[in-house]
């Protein structure tokens, strides 16, 4: 499914307008969409109250439309446009009608007293510009629907197109926006929605069609990852396989203090379906994690004297990668001049003997983001997998402005270091070089826990290593590592996961996915 931003819906409107429609037209089924999802959140509307926030741009046009239609349809309904709406064609049909229409300042303090059903935002949408405090008398408006929610008995609250205040982009909330039940967004669902915040305010989400062209539509370059993709490009198993078929895995990773982080990736590996995962880490912690992980193989590799890899294991490992299908480097590793110097120069081995087919997580990114030639050495064929605070220190910013357009920060990591990369948090965002970029359904804080970011690595790099483009890959691996999470929140509620358990899980839910029929999970 595409997602959009702000600029992109705008773009798609005026090509439904160049294509014959009208703004008119565009509003009439914006609203008449918004007034049949508002009769499904109540059931009926014989009896209820219905108040529609109106703002003064064409999100409270949407909402007069919609006010008109509930109206006809049975509804007690009432408007309040805190800052007005002047001459308005909507606005004389409803006063026609006999419909209650309050405009100014002044209406907001009816709105205090209401004891509405249902109220409908249609203060803003996609049309934030500034902090909702300076957007008078909207703000105050805000705050009154707030005190209105927080009652014993609050009404429902449905929000066109986007609940006033959430960033159509990034999926930031000002401080006064007020969670709806449920949003209603025309064209394409806005890409805030999909974001850490943003889901949460926005509710259940009712995507609508208004009218843009379909050939617009497919222009969108952002789209929300489904459970029909992931089946789609699930690689196939045949019956005549074997182990060689379906690839094989190096990770390469763990030092004294993180012994367990490199056996948590070829076990993310191979239960995503590689036919072969090895492991090349320090010899000393081997004995500590061999016994858990019996089917690995094993590259033992002389240890620094902080008990990591050091740089010569390049040279050590040099003849060993042409081996291998796909590799997953980084977790574990510790962060020293040592893995800088590891990292650095297993690249360029990675680039030549398996056309770059790497994941690169946890301390192989911030020696990544060390270099100064980083970029150019990092191969086409890699997944970077950062969580903010290391996709900050790959683009030199902060974590903050990172959270702030996870979209863009994704966009901008891949173009600068030409590869896909996988953004991890909250709706996971993978993006590409050529700026396309998808977002995942999945916001888990289940899936917070330690080593749940290095089976996600094993995972991307056993797709890698079955022949996936690395976007695809890294989509894929995103999707079925928070399915997985989804399937044990079930059983765990929101905390309590070992990373070990994501590993173990992930074939049931891949064979769901796969076979859906009779699914609960995805």
């Amino acid at each position: 499914m595409k997602l959009v931003t702000a600029a992109e819906m705008r773009a798609l409107e005026r090509a439904a307008i160049e294509a014959g429609s009208s703004e008119a037209q565009l509003m009439e089924e914006a609203g008449l969409a918004a007034a049949q999802e508002a009769w499904m959140l109540l059931g009926t509307l014989e009896g209820r109250r219905i108040v529609v926030l109106a703002g003064p741009g064409n999100n409270g046009g949407d909402g007069l439309v919609a006010a008109r239609h509930l109206h006809d349809w049975g509804a007690e309904t009432a408007v309040i446009a805190p800052r007005g709406r002047g001459a308005d064609d909507n606005l004389r049909e409803l006063e026609a009608r006999g419909v209650s229409v309050t405009q100014g300042a002044e209406a907001v303090a009816g709105l205090r007293a209401e004891a509405a059903d249902l109220v409908v935002d249609a203060l803003l949408g996609t049309g934030r510009a500034r902090p909702l405090a300076a957007e008078e008398p909207i703000g105050t408006a805000l705050a009154a629907l707030a005190e209105l929610r927080a009652r014993p008995r609050p009404p429902k609250l449905l929000a066109l197109d986007l609940p006033s205040g959430l960033d159509a982009d990034g999926g930031g909330a000002d401080p006064l926006t007020v969670a709806a039940d449920a949003t209603v967004t025309f064209g394409l669902p806005k890409a805030g929605m999909y974001q850490a915040g943003g889901s949460a305010a926005a509710g259940r989400v009712q995507v609508v069609d208004i009218g843009i062209p379909a050939e617009a539509l497919e222009t969108a370059t952002l789209e929300l990852i489904t459970s029909r993709w992931a089946r789609e490009t699930l690689p196939p198993r045949p019956e005549d396989g074997h182990k060689g078929t379906f690839g094989s895995v190096l990770v390469v990773g763990g030092s004294a203090r993180y012994r367990g982080a490199p056996a948590l990736a070829a076990l993310g590996a191979m239960r995503a379906g590689a036919g072969l995962a090895a492991i090349a880490c320090p010899e000393p912690i081997i004995p500590s994690i061999a016994p858990a992980l019996a089917e690995a193989v094993w590259l033992p590799q002389a240890a620094g004297a902080d008990g990591g890899l050091t740089g010569a294991a390049a040279l050590a490992l040099r003849r060993e990668w042409a081996a291998f299908d796909a590799a997953a480097v980084g977790p574990g590793l510790g962060r020293t001049g040592e893995t800088r110097a590891l990292v650095w120069a297993l690249l360029a081995d990675v680039a030549e003997d398996m056309a770059g087919r790497v994941a690169l997580d946890a301390d192989a990114l911030n020696a990544l983001a060390d270099m100064d030639d980083g970029p150019a050495r990092t191969p086409a064929g890699a997944v970077l997998t950062p969580h903010p605070g290391e996709m900050a220190r790959l683009l030199g910013t902060s974590a903050a402005e990172v959270g702030a357009n996870r979209v863009a920060a994704a966009r901008e990591a891949a173009a600068r270091f030409g590869c896909a990369v996988a953004l991890k948090g909250a709706h996971t965002v993978v993006a590409e070089p050529g700026g396309r970029a998808r977002v995942s359904p999945f916001a888990n804080p289940l899936l917070a826990a330690a080593g749940s970011g290095d089976v996600l690595a094993g995972v991307i790099a056993a797709l890698l290593a079955r022949g996936l483009p690395a976007f695809d890959a890294a989509s894929l691996g995103v999707y079925l590592h928070a399915a997985t999470g989804e399937a044990l929140r079930a059983e765990y509620g929101e905390g309590g996961l070992r990373a070990g358990e994501i590993a173990e899980r992930l074939p049931a839910v891949a064979r769901q996915i796969a076979e859906p029929a009779g699914s609960a999970v995805v």
